[in-house]
């Protein structure tokens, strides 16, 4: 370790305590009064130190009252006011982040938790269309934050929930929660009755490559909002989105309204096909926020025709739903899924887990 020098880009609380450190490491018996000669020496001749220097406090207050200090707080105080946190999907580091922050803290010498918490408000990135409920967020949980520690703490609480949060775009999961297993299907694999058109079924624990699906929302926000976002969700393996063809077919065993895959994103001659999705949350009713990684949720969609092929005036609200009913394409069985407009229950429930966060936008 070299002896450290002090020009004045270093806050004297922490070049003192490096040299302390220093001589401690050295293992030095010199005197006190010694020691603080040497200390002296290493200090930038741009700055003057009177002769009465007898002590490293008095040291430490005498480098406090050079103007290069002032110059040195307002630097790092302008450095806070400039620093912007970049979520972990943009290429940021949260551990960095929240190192920095409390570097630039220290050095501008700003303690106050009040100011403390507005410099960390004023880092949040812009998200295109929803700063202001994030805001109002973030706000909630810092509000009765006493202390650095918790403040940090609360951060990175709410950096995980915004981790959670289902971008526009994202891949995402949909676990059956009365079952455990996943909503999937499989290309060119299709129902033996009805549209046959490629079905769509439940299987497996654990998700697979024909679980997995793209999550759009129809407006142009980045998040989806309990009772104002619709959704698609496309099959990731294809171009093609879950829906029904508005009510015509039935499902394969139960005689539900049949759920299918169909209709790529370029493809609008199915004049009776629906794609948009509804959802609400299962667990707390009437919802406001956004949809976020293992939400329990019910979703539903329109539609328009009976079986018969008769226009229902307004149309019918119908939710996706599996069981324990199975049916069969060739020598091979499948968890049946379908819409319905019975009354809701456990099996109507899908908890949707965030696979992959599509990258926030910011402004």
């Amino acid at each position: 370790m070299d002896f450290p020098k002090y020009n004045g880009n270093i806050h004297p609380n922490e070049w003192i305590n490096d040299i302390q450190r220093y001589f401690t490491l050295k293992n030095d018996n010199l005197h006190t009064n010694r020691r603080l000669s040497i200390a002296i020496s290493f200090v930038d001749p741009i700055i003057s130190i009177p002769d009465d220097v007898n002590s490293f406090e008095k040291l430490c207050s005498v480098l406090k009252e050079d103007i290069s200090f002032t110059v040195f707080k307002n630097t790092n105080e302008r450095m806070l006011q400039s620093l912007k946190y970049v979520p972990e999907n943009k290429g940021g580091n949260t551990s960095e982040f929240i190192s920095k922050f409390r570097k630039l803290c220290y050095n501008a010498e700003i303690n106050d938790i009040e100011e403390q918490k507005k410099y960390l408000y004023n880092s949040l990135p812009l998200l295109i269309n929803h700063f202001d409920s994030i805001s109002i967020e973030f706000y909630k949980r810092m509000e009765n934050v006493d202390s650095i520690n918790k403040l940090i703490k609360e951060f990175e609480d709410f950096v995980v929930y915004l981790s959670k949060l289902i971008v526009n775009e994202s891949i995402v999961a949909l676990k059956h929660v009365s079952t455990g297993k996943y909503l999937g299907s499989i290309n060119n694999l299709c129902y033996d009755t009805g549209s046959s058109t490629q079905l769509v079924f439940v299987d497996n624990s654990k998700f697979g490559p024909n679980s997995l699906w793209k999550i759009r929302f129809n407006n142009s926000n980045e998040l989806a909002t309990y009772g104002s976002t619709r959704i698609t969700l496309r099959y990731d393996k294809s171009d093609k989105f879950l829906g029904i063809y508005y009510g015509y077919y039935k499902s394969p065993s139960t005689n539900h309204t049949e759920v299918v895959i169909s209709v790529s994103c370029n493809n609008m001659s199915n004049y009776y096909w629906v794609k948009d999705w509804e959802f609400n949350h299962a667990k707390v009713g009437n919802n406001q926020g956004f949809l976020k990684s293992n939400d329990i949720i019910n979703l539903r969609i329109k539609k328009s025709y009976d079986f018969n092929g008769n226009l229902i005036p307004n149309g019918q609200v119908v939710y996706l739903r599996s069981h324990d009913i199975q049916f069969n394409v060739g020598n091979d069985t499948f968890q049946e899924v379908v819409c319905h407009n019975e009354r809701l229950g456990g099996n109507d429930e899908w908890c949707i887990e965030l696979i992959k966060q599509y990258a926030w936008t910011l402004v």
